[in-house]
């Protein structure tokens, strides 16, 4: 996208193109607020870009599979007039070393009878875990789409609302309570092994508690992080995934038609130096080259440290804030691989092309396998047998790929930021080929098929898309990091202590993944600020 004539002055500036931060302009524009995006990158979308990394091959690069989508926004913002289209992935197929596999369908009843296959008393426990589950994420979903109070403040409207919760909270039956208090504070692991018994379906299904986190299946705080998972939903249907037509950098410029719509003007290949404070306001910012732009407003879709340790000048903040941010974690745990090929993947597990490949196809054999895997992660080492999330969506989406060519793209855990030897400049390659060479353990014929690859590492997050420590949510979605406290205790309302400086990306509630709420829900609040009259 190329850079528009600009103006000196805006109501708003924007740091950064991504989905939250397109979003949070598309909604000030709405409201007859003069707004203007700035992205480092030559591409819009952050990390939810689509890119020809390969000739004739268009990478969902970095962010791949789309669910927590919020609705409203789509509703809101008319995104399917301007390109959005979702189109479905039909489940999680997980081979298994021993040649057997575990195929979960979007089709209940076909998921039961392959349960079945490894248990009859899981297939059993499928039914009420399901409905356990679902009951579980209608309780907790109104939270996506709720500002945090904040516990520090006289807030009266956002304690009524915690306190509607509470009520609804004592409306439930006596399991749903039980099941939602152990949820806060169980590991994935331990929570499915109150329902299941068949290793391959809970290590595959534990997988989800471990998403942005560098933490294990057995972890404590991850039978959460596998609900925030389950929140998705596409057209109403809970636990529903699927592709954005055109790769997930079609998601960002539908966003990015429906803000220049509304009169939002982007500009590119814009990287800031310094946000410009003047007498404890924001004044506007200084791009890096020198260039000046003014606005009473600035709000920052990038993550706490870089907004605040980075962008704001030395001796501006208080010092104890900037401890607290400080303290913010992040510590990035994923890599990614994109993987152009001449042909399709084939599996010993289930040989020949089929509709197993349509889905997700997941490399987490069982449970101990998981933990292993983080286990190398915490002494500093990439997984050399990581957890490993696949997808084909040349299958779903032919217009991605060359005819009868393909893209694999796989999303890995584990991948430290911060490795005990060497440097991700010297193990990149390694840490490829370990990903390949795992996936190969099961499809034998991938390796010849492979015509580009592509790696990259936390350090390549960080560097080339501004992720600090390479974390794909801003932030962990721990305990201790969410809701009010998220990121920084009293200031999770998605504003600073430097008035006029708000936030706006996946570092506030509700957390990262495709979603779009942290932009919509600081706009919202802004707008609020404005009409009362505390922005000038």
């Amino acid at each position: 996208m190329m850079a528009v004539p600009m103006s000196r002055s805006y109501d708003a500036i924007v740091i950064g193109g991504g989905h939250n931060g397109l979003t949070h302009a598309a909604y000030l524009a709405r409201a007859g607020r003069k707004v203007l995006v700035l992205e480092r990158r030559p591409v819009l979308g952050g990390a939810a870009v689509t890119e020809e990394v390969y000739p004739g091959y268009k990478y969902s690069v970095c962010s791949y599979v789309v669910s927590l989508l919020r609705p409203e926004i789509i509703r809101e913002l008319d995104l399917p007039r301007h390109g959005l289209e979702i189109l479905p992935l039909d489940g999680t197929f997980t081979p298994m070393p021993s040649g057997d596999y575990l195929w979960r369908m979007s089709d209940h009843a076909r998921t039961r009878r392959e349960i079945y296959r490894h248990s009859p008393l899981d297939a059993e426990a499928y039914d009420e875990y399901s409905k356990a589950m679902a009951d579980m994420a209608r309780f907790v979903k109104p939270i996506l789409s709720m500002v945090p109070p904040d516990p520090l403040s006289f807030d009266v409207p956002g304690f009524s609302r915690l306190f509607a919760m509470g009520r609804r909270f004592q409306r439930l039956s006596r399991t749903a309570q039980h099941n939602i208090l152990q949820l806060m504070t169980m590991s994935a692991v331990d929570l499915l092994d109150q329902w299941f018994e068949t290793d391959v379906l809970k290590a595959t299904m534990s997988a989800s508690g471990i998403i942005g986190t560098f933490l294990g299946v057995r972890s404590p705080g991850t039978a959460y992080v596998l609900l925030h998972h389950y929140m998705g939903e596409i057209d109403g249907v809970f636990r529903s995934w699927g592709f954005s037509r055109g790769g997930t950098g079609a998601i960002s410029m539908a966003i990015a038609g429906a803000a220049q719509e509304a009169g939002v003007e982007i500009r590119t290949q814009a990287s800031i130096e310094r946000i410009k404070v003047k007498d404890g306001h924001t004044v506007g910012v200084v791009l890096e080259g020198g260039d000046e732009i003014d606005a009473p407003v600035v709000s920052s879709s990038v993550d706490p440290h870089r907004t605040f340790l980075k962008m704001v000048e030395p001796g501006v903040l208080d010092g104890s804030f900037l401890s607290e941010v400080r303290r913010y974690k992040l510590r990035g745990s994923s890599g990614k691989v994109n993987l152009a090929l001449d042909g399709l993947p084939e599996f010993t597990a289930m040989p020949g092309p089929g509709a197993h490949l349509r889905g997700a196809i997941s490399i987490s054999p069982s449970v101990e396998y998981m933990e292993r895997a983080y286990d190398q992660a915490k002494y500093g080492e990439f997984s050399t047998h990581p957890y490993i999330d696949m997808v084909i969506p040349s299958l779903t989406d032919p217009s991605i790929a060359p005819p009868g060519k393909h893209i694999l793209s796989c999303f890995v855990q584990y991948a430290p930021y911060k490795l005990r030897e060497g440097t991700w400049d010297e193990k990149r390659d390694a840490f490829g080929d370990a990903v390949v060479n795992t996936i190969a353990q099961y499809a034998p014929n991938l390796k010849k098929l492979i015509l580009h690859r592509q790696v990259l590492t936390p350090l390549d997050l960080e560097r080339e898309w501004g992720l600090t420590e390479g974390n794909i949510f801003q932030g962990e979605l721990s305990l201790e990091q969410l809701f009010f406290l998220r990121p920084v205790p009293g200031w999770a309302r998605y504003r600073s202590p430097i008035r006029g400086l708000y936030l706006c990306g996946s570092a506030t509630h509700p957390g990262g993944g495709i979603m779009g709420a942290p932009g919509r829900l600081s706009a919202l609040e802004l707008l609020k600020d404005w009409k009362r009259g505390k922005v000038a």
